[in-house]
């Protein structure tokens, strides 16, 4: 199976399934068995096509007679993964995309079909600015216009086209190091022992950037020496300061990234309550506990929405990363970009419920952290603040982060394009009695 293979397998997976790229692409890497650069290629590939499908397609349309809909489902995956080639991966010869996407309509279509795939290609190699970009930037940065207007209502005009540019970018991987049992030196070392690129993050101590493959094949992710998760998210749990001895309890923490800074953070002691709806994503979170050695992580399920008695006025610190629109992860998930926007309208009331049953398990004193992974403002501030003006016991509280960043009104937006980081909001709200 090469990485064209598998890319297009992906491709068709989510189109068919509705299966979210992520996970489709990484069940098909290790159904395929691919190494790490092959892998690589596929997943560079996969998510070309999903970051610049709308623009791909649009360079299709001027060489397609007939409308592109019209084709046939598979032969458009082959066609803008094809397209995706010649445009953008500069060190594959278009001799060698054109023979490929020729050989896979064969395989998954039929001759002629691969006789229309050739001559369209061809074509568009011989032409002149075939690759040339419109103005429209929702075109040109493939993200529906609907999503565009609701972006620059959330971000402005002015950070709205470095922030569609940031979506359609290669997020690096970054790790957090377990300074339970080693330094970042030490798993500097250990991942460029194996092959792996590593480089110390500008501004977050204890983070690396990776590139070079998935690290979870290192000797390091298998000793415990690290996790993934992206600085946003860590800043979040910096933001919430938990303490060495405090009771905490993390409510909707699968995977459980917030939960093991914590615990870090806390020198493994005290106690953490991992929680997630879910009852298989329990035990992932307890899985990558022990991996990491943190033995003061319990995890267990609950539903968030529905308060616990036993719980009432019990943990120094509630963590609340509600379900969420996503539209932070958009460079992560290409495809969240292409989801019913209508849907997202009944999210802020699931979260509103959620916070509201949260905040009855903070001791007085002690703090609420609510979290998303998005940067719409009725998810955000609009709903934090609909929170404090309905529990006049709690208040927002202000934090400091690493970076020289600050939230003087206890809440802050990151975003791809500023800080390197997923789109991520975070509130620090203090129970005053």
């Amino acid at each position: 199976m090469s990485a064209r293979d598998t890319a297009l397998a992906t491709l068709i997976a989510c189109r068919r399934a509705g299966a979210w790229s992520d996970g489709a692409l990484k069940q098909n890497l290790a159904r395929d068995g691919l190494d790490r650069r092959d892998a690589a290629l596929a997943t560079r590939l996969c998510f070309g096509v999903l970051q610049n499908r709308m623009l791909i397609d649009f360079w299709l349309s001027r060489f397609v007679r007939g409308r592109l809909d019209q084709l046939q489902p598979v032969v458009l995956d082959i066609l803008r993964l094809a397209v995706c080639q010649l445009a953008f991966a500069d060190k594959i010869p278009p001799s060698a995309a054109v023979s490929e996407a020729v050989n896979q309509t064969k395989a998954y279509a039929n001759a002629r079909a691969a006789g229309l795939v050739n001559g369209v290609l061809r074509a568009m190699l011989r032409a002149e600015n075939a690759f040339a970009l419109p103005e429209d930037p929702a075109v040109r940065y493939s993200h529906p216009r609907a999503l565009v207007d609701l972006l620059r209502e959330n971000v402005g005009e002015e950070k709205l086209e470095p922030l569609l540019a940031a979506h359609n970018g290669t997020p690096p991987t970054f790790l957090q190091v377990n300074t339970r049992r080693a330094d970042a030196r030490t798993v500097t070392a250990s991942l460029e022992d194996e092959g792996f690129s590593v480089a110390p993050h500008p501004w977050l101590e204890n983070c690396l950037t990776l590139s070079g493959g998935s690290p979870e094949h290192s000797a390091a992710f298998r000793e415990g020496l690290f996790y993934v998760q992206d600085p946003a998210a860590r800043m979040a749990v910096l933001a919430a300061d938990p303490q060495p001895g405090m009771q905490v309890l993390d409510c909707c923490a699968a995977p459980g990234g917030k939960s093991f800074a914590a615990a870090i953070q806390m020198e493994n002691r005290g106690s953490i309550r991992s929680c997630d709806l879910h009852g298989h994503k329990i035990d992932l979170i307890a899985r990558g506990a022990d991996r990491l050695g943190l033995d003061c992580i319990q995890a267990s399920q609950a539903d968030a929405t529905t308060p616990n008695p036993d719980w009432a006025d019990r943990f120094d610190l509630v963590i609340v990363d509600v379900p969420c629109s996503g539209l932070g992860v958009i460079r992560k998930k290409p495809d969240i970009r292409y989801k019913d926007l209508d849907r997202l309208a009944e999210l802020p009331a699931v979260q509103a419920r959620i916070l509201a049953a949260q905040a009855r398990h903070v001791c007085p004193g002690g703090v609420l952290l609510y979290a998303t992974c998005t940067i719409l403002k009725r998810e955000n501030e609009d709903l934090v603040s609909a929170f404090l003006a309905s529990h006049p016991g709690f208040a927002a509280e202000p934090f400091s982060l690493p970076g020289g960043l600050s939230a003087p009104e206890g809440t802050f937006t990151f975003l791809p394009c500023d800080h390197g980081t997923d789109g991520f909001f975070v509130a620090k709200i203090r129970r005053q009695f």
